[in-house]
């Protein structure tokens, strides 16, 4: 992490147990493993030296987990973000989709399921972003489960964390849970379908903003397919990518721009 990433991130950790013995390794250093191997999608014991032991940067890994770290530091995070957009802190719409990813062999039978519609066996992930794109729940479940069901735990984890109850979505999303939706939590789920007569790929209103996010998810390797034993610790490892990704856009000030295409000029022969 960069001096400017760690200053926005380190205030966020939480306080070092006092009375026992001093912590042995930096946390700078013990946040920079963690991100290396959402980053680099390398295993635990894969780590390099210059980091420190494997083990005890698992063991912050857990802990962390276990006190809702992650959570904590998403919320506080995105808020400076949208604040930094002229947008309010807290978002009241949001956008939902499911990504299916291939599981490896690590991924047990009870977690795992096939996704008949994408040919994917493994697990699907269910993310709410608000509308810039920004990570508000993640949930994991396996590849078999239904859009529509996998939405129902989805929608209630966004209640329950955040004002929002408006919520755009695909077509797969819709059918009962457009009622269910709406009676159960007092939230609206808006369909957004594809134009009339569309052919081929279109940029569709609302819901690229979701499809990106989960780009740029999945540019962090550990994420592109999943290797965790647990849902929890694949959701884990979500947010550490979003984390990441905020950190380095307010680091740096702005949205990050697309480096432009050179083309040659050959002479004509």
């Amino acid at each position: 992490m960069t001096d400017a990433q760690w200053a926005l991130v380190e205030p966020l950790l939480p306080a070092p147990n006092t009375g026992g013995r001093p912590e042995k390794h930096p946390r700078r250093d013990i946040v920079g493993a963690i991100l290396y191997v959402v980053r680099t999608g390398c295993a635990w014991r894969q780590l390099p030296f210059d980091f420190p032991p494997w083990q005890t940067v698992y063991w912050y890994f857990v802990r962390w987990e276990e006190a809702k770290v992650t959570e904590q530091m998403l919320t506080a995070l995105r808020r400076r973000v949208r604040a930094g957009q002229g947008r309010a802190e807290e978002p009241t719409a949001g956008i939902i989709d499911s990504q299916s990813v291939k599981g490896a062999d690590t991924v047990g039978r009870g977690s795992r399921g096939y996704d008949a519609g994408k040919k994917v066996n493994g697990r699907k992930r269910f993310i709410v972003t608000d509308t810039l794109g920004l990570l508000l729940v993640v949930c994991v479940m396996a590849a078999s489960v239904q859009d529509r069901d996998g939405a129902k735990t989805t929608l209630l984890s966004m209640y329950l964390v955040t004002p929002v109850r408006y919520v755009f979505a695909d077509a797969g999303f819709a059918g009962m849970l457009v009622d269910w939706t709406q009676r159960v939590l007092r939230t609206v789920l808006h369909i957004v379908r594809k134009a009339p007569g569309q052919i081929g790929f279109a940029v569709i209103e609302r819901r690229w903003v979701v499809e990106r996010s989960l780009a740029w998810l999945t540019s962090h390797r550990r994420l592109a397919r999943d290797y965790e034993r647990q849902p929890a610790t694949a959701e884990a490892m979500v947010r550490w990518a979003a984390i990441s990704g905020m950190a380095r856009r307010l680091a740096r000030g702005s949205t990050a721009t697309r480096q432009q295409r050179i083309t040659l000029d050959h002479p004509a022969k």
